[in-house]
C-alpha cells in the first residue's frame, strides 16, 4: 500500500492535470478540431442524403470515425510536444533530484492524460448526440469502441514517449508527431478522401491503421452487427509492434547513459 502511495498521490497527479489542460495542443487538436470537423461535415452529408435510415447511418460512421481524432491529439501529438518541452528544459532531471522518481510522473500524467480525454469524449458525444442525431449503441457496441479507443490510446501513448524520448527536442517532436498525426487523419478517411477512393499505395498503407477501421467499419460494430475484427487486430498488432521497438530502442538508449 506503501508503494502505491508513493506512485499516485494527489497533489502530484494535480500538478500533471494542470500541466495537461495548460497544453494547448490539447485543447485545439484534442477538442475543438473533432467537435468542428463532425459538425462541419455532418451538416454538409445532412444536405446531400435525403433517406433519413442512409443519413442517420452515415452520421454516426462520422461521428465515430472523427471521435479517434481526440486520443490521437491528447495522447499522441499533445503529450509528445509536452514532454520533449520538459526534456528540453531538463526538468525531469531537476524533479529527480527532488526525490521525485520518473515512475510516479509517469503514472499521475497517464491518469492525467486518461481523466482528459474522457472529459474531451464527454464533450464530443454530447455535441454529438445534441447536434448531429448520431444514433444510440447497442451496449456491445459501446464496450467494443471504449476498448479500442483505450488500446489505441496505450499504443500512441507508448509511441509518444518513444518519440519524445529519442528526439529530446521540441522543434523535430512537434514535427514528426505533427506530420503522422495528419498522416494518420488522412488515410483513415478523415480528410475528405475516403479509403475506396484513395489509389493502391496509400490503401495498403492504411489497411495498417486501427483508425481506417475505427473510420470505415466501426458502425456496423456500433449497432450490433457482425463483423470481421481479424484485420483491424492485425493492424493493432502491427501499430502495437512498431511502439514497443520505438520504446524498447528509447529504454536502451536511457540504459547505456546510466552506464
Amino acid at each position: 500500500m506503501q508503494g502505491k502511495r508513493k506512485i499516485f498521490s494527489k497533489q502530484m497527479l494535480l500538478f500533471e492535470f494542470r500541466k495537461t489542460i495548460g497544453n494547448p495542443y490539447v485543447h485545439i487538436f484534442g477538442v475543438g478540431m473533432p467537435v468542428l470537423m463532425m459538425l462541419i461535415i455532418t451538416r454538409v452529408v445532412a444536405g446531400e442524403i435525403p433517406d433519413p435510415a442512409a443519413l442517420a447511418a452515415t452520421v454516426t460512421t462520422i461521428f465515430l470515425g472523427t471521435g479517434s481524432m481526440i486520443p490521437m491529439a491528447t495522447i499522441f501529438m499533445g503529450y509528445a510536444v509536452s514532454h520533449a518541452q520538459e526534456l528540453e528544459k531538463g526538468i525531469p532531471q531537476r524533479m529527480e533530484l527532488f526525490g521525485i522518481r520518473v515512475s510516479v510522473t509517469l503514472c499521475n500524467r497517464i491518469l492525467s492524460e486518461v481523466i482528459f480525454m474522457a472529459l474531451a469524449f464527454v464533450v464530443y458525444f454530447a455535441m454529438g448526440y445534441g447536434a448531429a442525431g448520431v444514433e444510440a449503441p447497442v451496449f456491445s457496441g459501446a464496450v467494443l469502441y471504449a476498448v479500442c479507443i483505450v488500446s489505441l490510446s496505450v499504443i500512441l501513448f507508448c509511441l509518444a514517449y518513444g518519440i519524445a524520448s529519442l528526439l529530446r527536442k521540441f522543434g523535430p517532436v512537434y514535427c514528426v508527431t505533427m506530420l503522422l498525426y495528419f498522416g494518420q487523419m488522412i488515410l483513415g478517411g478523415m480528410m475528405g478522401i475516403t479509403y475506396d477512393n484513395m489509389p493502391s499505395v496509400m490503401q495498403a498503407a492504411a489497411r495498417m491503421l486501427p483508425v481506417t477501421y475505427i473510420t470505415r467499419d466501426f458502425y456496423t460494430v456500433w449497432r450490433g452487427k457482425h463483423y470481421n475484427f481479424a484485420p483491424m487486430l492485425q493492424a493493432y498488432l502491427l501499430m502495437g509492434a512498431v511502439a514497443g521497438i520505438v520504446l524498447f530502442v528509447t529504454l536502451r538508449r536511457s540504459a547505456r547513459k546510466l552506464h
